[in-house]
């Protein structure tokens, strides 16, 4: 019998104990301290929205961050019924804001709605200053470990209003107690974009960048699809209806799949009805104008939306009040009522397309296009499958319609990437050759097969999914896998992932499903693995040079002393951008390894060692075998 929970074993903590020991609750990731910045440049924002200020100062040094801005301040020691001014609980009482009601200052549109954001930079740090300005007085407080420990209180007529905020990122709730430049840089770059006139200066270490935006949205657009556009005149909508806003860009670029960038009160969403909503509206209104000039006859069936939306290119900001969102990071809108700015969008939508009808044949014939490439993939999958309602029932499996498959009836010159997550699929479907290259997206880390009951097996949705896109016949008793040459959908099976201990991970499950249940497929040769480069090298303003690891970095700097270039590392694939994931599918370019095995047994005893239940054999072979290891992070 397991052990009984008695009295104490019941805990209750205070809201700066609970973020301390949990501080993934609020932050989501803690690799980096990125949240806690992300957090205070919302408020920041939010006052820029306002009307109260357009400069926003950020200072970088190792694990402190100041942030400056010149919003409305806090009035200056106006003390509570609990004791606390105003400033003081604003930082450090959770489920304290300004921001909650539609009838308040920010009248229910800004980012910041749960009254938790302010003080997590408060809570997870070593000590913290909170600075504010308002009506010729400036109050100053004091945090050490997150509790309150000093204020200040003067006079001060020579400053303008606003709000500063220094904070030293404890190391103990983060895996790196800094903020990820990159992700930063990039959020920054989109809010100045977004907030047209609002000038924004990073100092990174004495590194110092400015963001301004004369164009706001379109600008972001520009930067994000380059000289891919295919359209002469986007469609752009402001459209304003009470305290509700959208500020959108349609166009299309070159690729194959549908971007949407969808930000709400400047903050970007992953998930929600207003996408779907704003992908239908578009859909339904491209059929219809395509109807009205007989492109397609009234016994025609309109083209779906996957056709449609084939290269399409869609940014938006909503502004809108008592949005509602799962989690404090605010990626996963739950409510959000679009019918105040709907018929805005489809007012200027369709003026747009009667303008432009010349520009929309061009999407229509792509449309169409489309719509026969997918109608031919699917003949050629069903052709390869040799599907019937028997087999049908054997395999009782469907497509993850996440795959965006290919559709060339040569199915031996097709290949699949199979990569982790949408995000990392994202540009590599866009980036792709659809003729031949297919995409399929899977959840994070798949089933350790090696460990795993047969019925847990069975019941993964991503390894059925693959083995029913690969075109593998699978025996439902013993999940033992075969194929004949004829049926296989893909001569080549690639597995991409990141440059990392987390991408190597990922891998090394494939190839333990693969192994364990069709061995055969990598002693034939159909198996690869996509080695994505490290680093990105930048040679004046369009000289690009990708180098797969440390070794070509050292190589090429000994190659070039004393000459001008930049270097990025490349994070992920979820974080590249499409010129940069572009690389991972050009043949010419990229670098994919054939996976081979010499020794049939010895393969199966070291997946055994590696992968099965036994966590002393994968011990002993890291004491005996980890100073070879040169897998760096």
């Amino acid at each position: 019998m397991g052990k009984l929970y008695n009295k104490d074993s019941i805990e209750s903590l205070d809201p700066l104990s609970f973020t301390r020991l949990k501080p993934q609750v609020y932050c989501g990731n803690t690799e980096y301290a990125t949240q806690l910045l992300v957090e205070i440049i919302s408020n920041s924002v939010d006052e820029f929205r306002l009307g109260h200020g357009n400069v926003i100062d950020i200072v970088l040094k190792d694990n402190e961050v100041a942030v400056f801005d010149e919003g409305q301040g806090f009035i200056c020691n106006e003390i509570r019924e609990d004791g606390k001014s105003v400033l003081e609980a604003a930082f450090s009482v959770l489920n304290t804001s300004g921001k909650y009601r539609e009838d308040g200052t920010y009248e229910g549109t800004s980012l910041g709605s749960f009254g938790i954001g302010s003080k997590l930079p408060i809570f997870l740090s070593h000590k913290a200053t909170v600075q504010s300005w308002r009506d010729g007085k400036t109050e100053k407080i004091e945090f050490v470990e997150g509790v309150f420990s000093n204020r200040e209180v003067k006079t001060d007529s020579s400053h303008h209003s606003g709000t500063m905020v220094n904070w030293v990122t404890s190391e103990q709730f983060f895996d790196h107690p800094t903020v990820d430049i990159k992700t930063i840089k990039s959020l920054l770059h989109t809010i100045s974009c977004l907030c047209s006139g609002l000038k924004i200066k990073l100092n990174n270490n004495g590194d110092i960048t400015e963001y301004y935006s004369e164009n706001g949205l379109d600008d972001y657009v520009d930067a994000q699809i380059n000289n891919k556009e295919l359209l002469n005149n986007r469609m752009r909508v402001n459209y304003v209806n009470g305290k509700y806003a959208i500020d959108l860009i349609l166009t299309y670029a070159e690729g194959y799949s549908a971007t949407v960038v969808p930000f709400v009160n400047c903050g970007l969403t992953d998930s929600g009805s207003h996408i779907t909503t704003i992908k239908s509206l578009v859909t339904r209104e491209f059929n219809k104008f395509f109807k009205s000039q007989n492109w397609l006859k009234e016994k025609d069936e309109n083209l779906a939306g996957e056709d449609i939306n084939e290269g399409l290119y869609i940014a938006f900001n909503i502004t809108a009040p008592s949005v509602a969102y799962d989690a404090q990071v605010k990626s996963r809108i739950t409510k959000i009522d679009m019918s105040s700015i709907t018929e805005g969008i489809t007012s200027e939508l369709q003026s747009w397309l009667l303008i432009n009808e010349k520009e929309i044949k061009k999407i229509f014939d792509k449309a169409v296009a489309a719509k026969k490439a997918r109608e031919a993939a699917k003949k050629a999958r069903e052709a390869a499958r040799g599907v019937n309602k028997k087999q049908e029932k054997k395999r009782a499996l469907k497509f993850d319609s996440k795959l965006a498959d290919c559709y060339s009836k040569d199915r031996s010159k097709c290949e699949i990437f199979i990569v982790e997550g949408d995000s990392a699929g994202g540009n590599l479907k866009m980036a792709r050759n659809n003729e031949f290259t297919a995409v399929m997206p899977i959840r994070g880390k798949i089933l350790n097969v090696r460990k795993a009951t047969l019925d847990k097996i069975q019941k993964n949705a991503e390894i059925m999914t693959m083995i029913n896109a690969f075109g593998l016949t699978v025996d439902p008793k013993t999940m033992k896998l075969t194929y004949h040459k004829s049926d296989l959908r893909y001569g080549k099976i690639i597995i991409e992932s990141d440059a990392d201990v987390d991408g190597a991970h990922i891998k090394n499950l494939f190839y333990t499903f693969i192994w364990t249940f069709c061995p055969q497929l990598i002693m034939d040769g159909y198996i690869y693995a996509g080695v994505p480069p490290l680093y990105k090298i930048t040679e004046g303003k369009d000289t690009y040079i990708y180098l797969k690891d440390d070794a070509a970095l050292e190589e090429y700097r000994n190659k070039n002393a004393g000459k001008k270039y930049i270097v990025n590392r490349l994070k992920g694939l979820g974080e590249m951008s499409m010129d940069e994931t572009s690389i991972l599918v050009d043949e010419d370019k990229r670098i994919i390894k054939q996976v081979t095995v010499d020794d049939v047994k010895a393969a199966d005893a070291l997946f055994d060692k590696l992968m099965g239940d036994s966590a002393l054999p994968r011990k002993m072979f890291i004491k005996e075998n980890s100073e070879k290891a040169e897998y760096g992070v």
